[in-house]
């Protein structure tokens, strides 16, 4: 088992902690609190043991390496001062001088640095990217899981500059993941989702060997809808996966549940037209924005007693009296 917080001495330290808030936001404020809460108790150990500072640095939907004001962190560290019950600082930057100027100054104990994503170095696993951000800190945790099968910088760059453990919440994954992995109850059905195929390639090929079926949603699905001989318009795909996705339904055959229908939209906007289509349905120069109810109902049938493990950002996975449907052809 990897090496945790609860291994090292943190007293005295700065601790740089790697934490997935890429959360909902409606109206300048966070939806969906869960992934804040979920990293509650590593902030407060840390904390607790006494480290001087607790710098947490995160995502926050994809602004491609531009600055883009509706996806600044100002909402999050407001929610989670609200959960912690004591100041959060909010830093305008994650990396540079003006950066370590505030946190050496700031009389909070927990800092949250902007959006990683509004550097392009960031998604690129720049060197020297990394090594700005770790020198912000003398410890590095990380307790994001839902984003740790990336190599970006702050996820494995900042690795080889600072002395690195996990979180709370990532031993909590881990170890939940383990036991599901080396001893699942049967059925044993995964449900795949997130917008890409190419970055979950190895998570896939595992759980063939593993799961009884898989259940595939998200932007993911589209690549497998259209490897599968499906038009699906102006959807998010990775055609460069299309090959690798037609192996992979020839080697998973009847383990693989794709979506029956689909929600659709002629935009991706709040205001566009949208529609439910069955899934060889879709309008030319639509786009495919969700599974539909009679995929909802496909995946949740016979699941009602099934036995929730753990979620973990892309995917959840349960263990099932009854097996789900196949999808039509």
């Amino acid at each position: 088992m990897k090496k945790t917080v609860r291994d090292i001495d943190v007293r005295g330290k700065k601790v740089l902690v790697r934490v997935d808030f890429n959360v909902p936001l409606k109206d300048g404020q966070v939806s969906d609190d869960t992934r804040i809460r979920e990293s509650l108790a590593t902030i407060r150990y840390l904390l607790d043991q006494g480290a001087t500072k607790v710098i947490l640095m995160s995502h926050l939907g994809r602004p491609k390496g531009k600055i883009v004001p509706e996806l600044r962190m100002d909402p999050v560290a407001k929610r989670l001062e609200q959960l912690l019950g004591q100041g959060v600082r909010k830093v305008d930057d994650c990396v540079g001088e003006e950066v370590k100027k505030a946190i050496a100054e700031s009389p909070e104990k927990v800092i949250l640095l902007e959006n990683l994503r509004f550097h392009p170095e960031e998604e690129k696993n720049n060197a020297d990217f990394a090594q700005q951000l770790a020198e912000l800190g003398e410890i590095f945790v990380n307790d994001a899981f839902g984003t740790a099968h990336r190599a970006h910088a702050s996820t494995a760059g900042i690795a080889s500059y600072l002395p690195a453990v996990a979180g709370l919440l990532m031993e909590k994954e881990i170890s939940h993941l383990s036991l599901l992995l080396e001893k699942p109850e049967r059925p044993f059905v995964a449900i795949l989702g997130g917008a890409k195929i190419s970055d979950k390639l190895g998570v896939v090929r595992n759980f063939l060997s593993r799961c009884d079926f898989l259940l595939l949603g998200g932007g993911m699905a589209n690549t497998f809808l259209k490897a599968s001989g499906y038009d699906v318009g102006e959807s998010l795909v990775e055609d460069e996966m299309l090959e690798e996705c037609r192996s992979l339904l020839k080697e998973g055959g009847a383990k693989f549940a794709l979506p029956q229908d689909v929600v659709i939209a002629d935009k991706f906007e709040a205001e566009a037209n949208s529609r439910e289509v069955p899934a060889w349905g879709v309008v030319p120069g639509w786009r495919i924005m969700d599974i539909g109810p009679e995929t909802i109902e496909m995946f949740t049938q016979n699941l009602p007693e099934s036995k929730p493990w753990c979620g973990m950002g892309h995917w959840a996975f349960l263990n099932s009296p009854n097996s789900p449907r196949e999808p039509s052809p």
